[in-house]
C-alpha cells in the first residue's frame, strides 16, 4: 500500500496559523498555459488589478515550462508551478498579482507574510523593494504603469494598506529562492492581497546585473505565498492514500447536520491542504447512530457529508474533487446501545485518491 505524508508540508503552514491565502502556489490552475500573460485566465482564484501581462508557468508546458522557460532556469519552490512579473520595467511598466484572502483580517491582530522570490536569468536589473498592497475591493485599474496612491484612493468605497518591504540587500542571486516576510499589524478592512512594486522607475532602488540577454528590467518569479498569524492550531501527521479517515473536531448532535465553527476552522485547514496538491480528489463519508428510521438516516448521513462538501466548494475548491456518500448507520465503530458510542458513530469520514 502506497503510503504519501500528505500533511508534511500542509502543516507547515498551519502550525505558524492557517493559510489566508487560496493557492498560494499556484497549482491549482484551469489549463496548461500555452502563451504568454496568462495568469489571470490560467490560475484559480488570483487574478491580476491592471492592465499588464503577468506570466504563468508549470511544468506541464512546454511553452511557459519550468525549470526551463523562455526567462532562464528555474525549479519551482514548491510543486510545479509559478508566478512570473516585473518589478520593474521601461517606462515605468509594471505586473502584479491579486488574490482574494479566505476571510477578512481583524483589527488589530499581527499577520506574518511570507513569499519567495528568485531573479530571472533574463535579469538585467535587480531591485529590493518589494510592495504590499491590501484592499477592501477587488481592484482593476486601467493601467500598465505602477499603482499609485491617487489612483487607489479614487476608486470608490474603497480603503487601502500599503506596506513596503525594503529588504536589505539587492537579490541578485539568478539559482536560487530568497524568502521575503514581513508582520504587520491588521486595519481590520483587508479583504484581497496584491504583489508587486508599487514605486516609480525613479524611486526604485536597483542595481544593474551581469546580462544573460537584455531584457531591460527585473524580472522575479514568485511561488509560496502565504499569509497567517503565528497561533499554532495543529500537530504533523501522515495520512495513507485509499485509505478511510476520521474528520477530527467534526461531531454531530443528534439529528443534526450543520457545521459548527470549530469544524469549519479545521475543514479550512484541510482545503489549504488540497488547494496545495491538485492531483488528490476526495470522497467525504457521511455516518449516524441508530436511533431513528433506517431511511431517515440514510438521508442524514448523506445531509452530513454533503455539508461538508458544500463548505469545500464554498471556500473555493472544484466541486470535480469532491463525491460524498452516506451510511446511515451501517458502519458503526462504537456501540448504539451506549451515549458515547452513539456519538462515536455521527461522524464524518474520508477517503483521499489520487485522480
Amino acid at each position: 500500500m502506497r503510503i504519501v505524508a500528505i500533511f508534511i508540508f500542509f502543516f507547515g503552514y498551519v502550525l505558524f496559523g492557517q493559510n489566508l491565502v487560496k493557492n498560494g502556489s499556484f497549482e491549482d490552475y484551469t489549463e496548461c498555459p500555452n502563451a504568454l500573460g496568462t495568469f489571470k485566465t490560467n490560475v484559480r482564484h488570483w487574478t491580476i488589478p491592471t492592465n499588464g501581462t503577468t506570466d504563468y508557468f508549470n511544468t506541464c508546458s512546454k511553452v511557459m515550462g519550468a525549470p526551463e522557460n523562455f526567462n532562464g532556469i528555474q525549479h519551482p519552490k514548491f510543486g510545479n508551478a509559478y508566478a512570473g512579473i516585473y518589478f520593474y520595467a521601461p517606462t515605468d511598466y509594471r505586473e502584479y498579482i491579486q488574490v482574494a484572502l479566505k476571510k477578512m483580517l481583524n483589527k488589530g491582530q499581527l499577520y506574518t507574510l511570507n513569499f519567495y522570490i528568485s531573479l530571472a536569468e533574463g535579469s538585467d536589473f535587480a531591485v529590493k523593494d518589494f510592495g504590499v498592497l491590501f484592499s477592501y475591493k477587488k481592484l482593476q485599474i486601467p493601467t500598465k504603469k505602477n499603482i499609485t496612491r491617487g489612483q487607489l484612493f479614487r476608486v470608490k468605497g474603497n480603503k487601502h494598506n500599503i506596506i513596503e518591504i525594503n529588504h536589505p540587500e539587492f537579490h541578485e542571486d539568478k539559482s536560487e529562492w530568497l524568502k521575503i516576510a514581513v508582520e504587520f499589524e491588521a486595519k481590520g478592512f483587508e479583504k484581497y492581497l496584491i504583489l508587486g512594486n508599487l514605486r516609480t522607475n525613479a524611486s526604485t532602488r536597483k542595481v544593474q546585473t551581469k546580462r544573460v540577454e537584455s531584457k531591460r528590467g527585473a524580472y522575479y518569479y514568485i511561488d509560496e505565498v502565504t499569509l497567517s498569524t503565528d497561533k499554532p492550531v495543529a500537530e504533523s501527521q501522515d495520512f495513507e492514500l485509499n485509505t478511510i479517515h476520521t474528520f477530527k473536531n467534526i461531531h454531530f448532535e443528534h439529528d443534526i447536520f450543520e457545521l459548527n465553527a470549530e469544524a469549519k476552522a479545521y475543514l479550512e485547514q484541510v482545503y489549504d491542504y488540497l488547494i496545495e496538491n491538485p492531483g488528490i480528489v476526495m470522497t467525504v463519508h457521511g455516518h449516524t447512530d441508530s436511533v431513528g428510521a433506517l431511511a431517515y438516516n440514510q438521508k442524514l448521513s448523506e445531509k452530513r457529508a454533503k455539508s461538508i462538501v458544500d463548505y469545500f466548494i464554498k471556500l473555493g475548491l472544484n466541486e470535480d474533487r469532491m463525491d460524498f456518500v452516506g451510511h446511515a448507520n451501517k458502519v458503526p465503530i462504537g456501540k448504539n446501545s451506549t451515549e458515547l458510542g452513539r456519538r462515536k458513530n455521527r461522524r464524518a469520514t474520508f477517503e483521499l485518491t489520487e485522480k
